[in-house]
């Protein structure tokens, strides 16, 4: 009873894959830097938007002049030169307003553009979010992995340090001879080479899962892939419809049509309303001078020729347009690659999983058979040495499958669009860029934002 409570406490204590994720979905510098940037894609809409409100401005202007002239004036019957000092301080204030009424389609064509690009930046959003979360996977598989195979190659060259010392004993006793000595120090040499490599690696693995994570690695526990579809087909088909990546560029597309009929704008006519009024006093000395005037009226334009500049301006749009439908098609087959690749890993891997059981059982078996003969004569150090260094080759084989069909798994799920918060199962308060977008987009008046800490 004791080993079971022993053990169920470390099991309540491992760090789980669940719950790294969970941890990097909040913390993770990365994920929350795409989602500031995604804030400040949303403000594209209430610029494209302002095309259609009013500006109104004020300016004014206040002036000094000061004179001095010298002049000759008659003064008790006799002239005299006299200086005369004159100063006038003048001013005018003046208010505009202007209100768009066509553009040739720019406000409309902009705001659709800005729109899609909202939405291209949402799906890239959820890519970088897939993206961290799979980070979060390799580093946890890794730390996982090399954990085990530091303890694999700490045993190896244990059993290696007892091979050399049974080997001086007997070359001591004259049973073996010195190659047989050397061959055993040899091979102790090279496990304790492999064991440091693996604590290299096992120390960058660390190294990443605190990038990543934002902690140092606890117990790991070996985990599950969750939500893998039943087949190949049903995974292609998934990933056409959801794939971030491919929804991203398809927003990107729609932009890009939009743009046509922006750079278009620039061929159709304008118009739109005005009003202003003007107050001015050129002397604020006299109060009989102040002058005021208001003016109302409406202004249209129409454009003949711009140089050739607005027509290639068109031309290049319409290549952009062109470029993102490509990229569209490009993106597609990439996602299906991603997709075909990811299943047929973690297929295999399952397949490869079995062999390495079966080859490090028969490993282990030969091993022993070979030590039990090496011990009465008939098989020699090197036989001995070469069945350890393949039970341990089959170890290290059957850990590191282990650790690549997990990590082919949750890729599986990201290639598709499945490697989000809500669709992996997390427990933690899921982000929504809608909440920003509506805040901002129809706002007027005002600097305060709400930013991602």
């Amino acid at each position: 009873m004791a080993a079971s409570l022993t053990a169920f406490a470390a099991a309540a204590s491992a760090d789980t894959l669940f719950g790294a994720m969970e941890k990097a979905y909040v913390t993770n510098p990365t994920l929350n830097a795409a989602r500031a940037g995604q804030r400040a894609t949303d403000e594209l809409v209430p610029q494209a938007l302002s095309g259609w409100r009013p500006t109104v401005g004020v300016g004014g202007e206040v002036e000094a002049l000061i004179s001095t002239q010298r002049a000759v004036v008659p003064e008790a019957d006799e002239l005299v030169d006299a200086v005369i000092n004159d100063e006038a301080v003048s001013g005018n204030l003046a208010i505009e307003l202007t209100q768009p009424l066509f553009n040739g389609f720019r406000t409309v064509e902009g705001t659709k553009a800005a729109e899609a690009r909202v939405d291209a930046g949402r799906q890239s959003l959820l890519e970088t979010e897939q993206q961290v979360l799979f980070n979060v996977v390799q580093a946890y598989m890794d730390v996982y992995a090399f954990r085990q195979i530091v303890v694999l190659r700490k045993q190896d060259v244990a059993a290696l340090e007892e091979q050399v010392r049974a080997s001086n004993e007997r070359f001591a006793v004259g049973e073996i001879t010195r190659t047989d000595v050397a061959q055993s120090e040899a091979r102790l040499a090279e496990s304790k080479s492999a064991l440091v490599d693996s604590q290299t690696n096992l120390a960058r693995a660390v190294a990443k899962y605190i990038q990543t994570v934002g902690n140092e690695p606890g117990k790991l526990v070996y985990p599950k892939v969750v939500n893998l579809p039943k087949s190949m087909q049903m995974a292609l088909d998934a990933a056409g419809e959801i794939n971030p990546r491919l929804l991203a560029q398809a927003f990107v597309e729609v932009a890009a049509n939009s743009d046509i009929g922006v750079a278009r704008s620039g061929l159709l006519p304008s118009a739109g309303l005005l009003a202003g009024g003007q107050v001015s006093d050129p002397d604020f000395t006299e109060d009989q001078n102040e002058n005021a005037s208001a003016v109302f009226g409406a202004s249209f334009s129409i454009p003949l020729y711009e140089a050739g500049l607005v027509y290639s301006q068109v031309r290049e749009a319409k290549q952009r347009a062109s470029q993102s439908r490509i990229q569209v098609i490009e993106i597609a087959r990439d996602v299906r690659r991603a997709v075909v690749e990811s299943w047929n890993a973690y297929v295999g891997l399952g397949e490869i999983i079995k062999n390495t059981r079966t080859q490090v059982s028969a490993a282990q078996l030969a091993l022993t058979g070979v030590q039990q003969e090496y011990a009465a004569g008939t098989r020699t150090t090197l036989d001995v040495l070469d069945a350890q260094r393949e039970l341990v080759f089959s170890q290290v084989l059957q850990v590191t499958a282990e650790k690549n069909r997990v990590v082919a798994g949750y890729q599986l799920l990201a290639a598709i669009g499945h490697l989000t918060a809500p669709r992996v199962g997390l427990k933690v308060p899921e982000y929504n860029p809608e909440e920003n977008y509506q805040r901002v987009r129809n706002k007027w008046i005002g600097t305060s934002v709400e930013t991602v800490e």
